[in-house]
């Protein structure tokens, strides 16, 4: 793939189903439900008729009502369910915690059906949302989480968290707070300020490897950089913690009768913070680390002076809340990575091989701990959402669709 060719991927841009793979006889409905604690999310069936099994397809920021995989598992022979989170396409409030909520009406919606198996499939963050889901699933309804890493209380062992039969993970990173501690620029010396640096961390500094056309980083820089940017999350997570304790104190005060008018005004607000420069992983401009079929750039693009400064990415804008459940490398706690131990079940893995976000190294570590001894996976080629990366080439999609469907062939119910 040569540079003028290169076009950004980020969020589900280019992982839309071609219309051509959709069977004729296909049969779609939407339905709107509501989840064990009142919240309401969208979701679409898509199916041929008599089918016993369904596959799930969701992802926690995104709607992925014309995924590309759609055609493929409706050829495998499943119907396929896919849905949004109670907050579509805003991951400034998204919890995870509750998010696992909004899978767990959707799998009891298929349950009331009549589906008698579900498989989960989870591509890129819907990964560590299913991985988190199946985890929970798995245990005990008192074993279950009962507080969001903020605090706030969720009704995880209220819900009935049907356990899923199959679980099969595509292009998943480790967790969304992973990815982001991966990216997150650490020469950012002070949080309030986004041109703030530190010369000695600065990722795309000629004195610290970087040109244009590559960089080479020297092994000793990478650990330093390594360990500053959890560092940066490190802080980032402590100024949450803060703000959370502040608005706690204030509204215990009210709650008693003390406050001061500034306490009240304390109690009711709702903090939003900037996290700054977010595109900045090392691997995307130093191909020699952890090598694959990937070009230079991240998913947002070729330019990091453009991409890290740019006010689109990953985990730009948070309240204190989302940043520990979903961005936060350290609190999170929706990462496949985590999770993986506690998944019991037959689980497929698909790796694309010029993938800018998730990379060898990543999944190598997921495969291997996966609770289950019925693993497989397999790597195609193409990007991170499965296009050729050369005219003329078959599609990535339809050749992780074709992987999927055999390993499929003989553990789904028809």
């Amino acid at each position: 793939m040569s540079s003028v060719d290169f076009k950004p991927l980020a969020g589900l841009r280019g992982a839309q189903w071609d219309p051509a793979r959709l069977p004729t006889d296909m049969i779609a409905s939407v339905h709107t439900l509501t989840t064990v604690d009142g919240a309401n999310i969208t979701g679409y069936l898509y199916r041929r008729g008599g089918e016993r099994a369904v596959c799930c397809l969701m992802h926690p920021r995104e709607i992925l009502a014309t995924h590309y995989l759609v055609p493929e598992l409706l050829d495998a022979g499943a119907a396929v369910w896919v849905q949004g989170s109670r907050n579509p396409g805003n991951d400034l409030r998204l919890e995870h915690e509750l998010a696992l909520l909004d899978v767990d009406t959707g799998t009891a919606f298929l349950k009331d059906r009549g589906y008698e198996q579900l498989i989960l499939v989870g591509n890129s963050g819907g990964g560590g949302l299913y991985a988190f889901y199946t985890e929970q699933a798995n245990l005990p309804p008192s074993h279950r989480e009962t507080h969001t890493p903020a605090g706030r209380p969720v009704k995880l062992s209220k819900a009935p968290m049907a356990r899923p039969d199959l679980l099969v993970l595509v292009a998943p990173h480790p967790g969304q707070g992973l990815l982001l501690m991966n990216s997150l620029d650490p020469s950012v010396t002070d949080e309030r300020d986004p041109l703030s640096l530190d010369p000695a961390l600065f990722p795309f500094s000629t004195e610290n490897g970087f040109t244009p056309n590559g960089a080479t980083y020297a092994p000793d820089f990478i650990d330093r950089y390594r360990a500053a940017q959890r560092a940066r999350v490190d802080r980032i997570d402590q100024t949450a913690r803060d703000m959370i304790s502040e608005r706690m104190e204030a509204r215990a005060r009210v709650k008693a009768g003390e406050a001061s008018d500034h306490e009240q005004l304390l109690a009711g607000w709702q903090h939003i913070f900037e996290v700054p420069r977010t595109d900045a992983d090392l691997r995307n401009w130093d191909l020699s680390l952890d090598p694959t079929d990937r070009t230079l750039g991240s998913l947002w693009g070729r330019d990091p002076f453009k991409t890290n400064m740019n006010g689109v990415g990953f985990g730009k804008v948070c309240t204190p809340e989302s940043w520990l459940s979903t961005w936060s490398g350290l609190s999170s706690k929706a990462g496949v990575l985590r999770c993986a131990p506690v998944i019991d079940q037959p689980t497929f893995v698909v790796r694309y091989t010029a993938d800018a976000c998730v990379f060898p190294e990543e999944i190598s570590a997921i495969f291997d701990a996966l609770g289950t001894s019925d693993k497989d996976q397999a790597t195609v080629r193409g990007t991170h959402h499965g296009q050729p990366l050369a005219a003329g080439e078959p599609s990535g999609q339809a050749l992780a669709g074709e992987a999927i469907r055999g390993w499929l062939q003989d553990r789904l119910v028809t």
